[in-house]
């Protein structure tokens, strides 16, 4: 059974078709990864699926909700972790979790049974009347994970969650979110850069580029397929290996920056 059903996505910006005509499934319960060079349009259709950008065509249906016609009731049914720090930090973890149980309008005894809950599983229960400028960041990661499940979504999208972490500490992330997968019954999407993550954790991958799929499957599958010992051999070899203009780009400034440092 799907809890998430994209078919025929499409997003256009002017003449550039960032997404062009995708459809993938994600079953209840998966832990699904989401892999993409940059550029490769694999933002705008996580923005599409969680209603911060409309399609300019095509259909998307999360737990048998129509996200393009009703939007409201759909976030009702994921929880999200974006990539760039989202939490207050002169509020204590508890506070954070308080101010978001009011925005998803959860009651006072309901509030305090989840965030009780979250805190104990994801092991901040301690620290939860500390405030969150003194916390590690693989503790703010956690406790944006935690916020992200306290309305008990049924889709826990997770963007680049372990960017920037040690590899104890990605390594304990996953060990949680792996528990949170099975203790909470919450379907995982996840994003990242890298590849030994997905390769360990999905249970499926869907690879994207220059706006279309262009292979789905388990990452022993994909290795398979591509002859390759690692998921990210098989990655570079449905991808290619060439470094994109964008990141081309970057480089030459970077080079010229080096340079200059040199002369002076």
């Amino acid at each position: 059974m799907s809890i998430i059903s994209v078919k025929k996505l499409t997003k256009k910006f002017g003449d550039l078709t960032a997404v062009d005509d995708v459809s993938f499934a994600v079953k209840k319960g998966e832990i699904f990864a989401f892999l993409g060079p940059n550029g490769a349009g694999k933002t705008t259709t996580i923005k599409m699926l969680t209603t911060l950008l409309e399609p300019t065509s095509g259909t998307i249906l999360m737990n048998d909700i129509d996200v393009i016609k009703n939007p409201r009731d759909a976030r009702k049914s994921f929880g999200i972790v974006f990539q760039d720090p989202s939490l207050d930090t002169e509020l204590t973890a508890y506070e954070n979790m308080e101010f978001h149980a009011v925005l998803y309008g959860l009651s006072r005894k309901l509030a305090k049974e989840r965030i009780d809950t979250l805190l104990d599983l994801l092991e901040l229960f301690p620290r939860k009347d500390d405030f969150v400028k003194n916390f590690s960041g693989g503790m703010k990661r956690r406790l944006e994970i935690a916020r992200g499940l306290l309305h008990h979504p049924k889709v826990l999208f997770l963007d680049e969650p372990t960017l920037g972490l040690d590899p104890q500490t990605r390594n304990h992330m996953w060990q949680y979110i792996k528990e949170l997968n099975r203790n909470e019954e919450v379907t995982v999407f996840f994003t990242t850069h890298y590849m030994e993550e997905a390769d360990r954790v999905a249970n499926r991958v869907a690879i994207i580029d220059h706006g279309k799929i262009i292979k789905e499957g388990t990452p022993a599958s994909l290795k398979e397929e591509t002859n390759a010992t690692t998921l990210e051999d098989a990655f570079l070899a449905l991808t290619g290996s060439t470094i994109r203009p964008e990141e081309a780009s970057l480089l030459d400034h970077m080079r010229e920056g080096a340079r200059m440092w040199r002369r002076r």
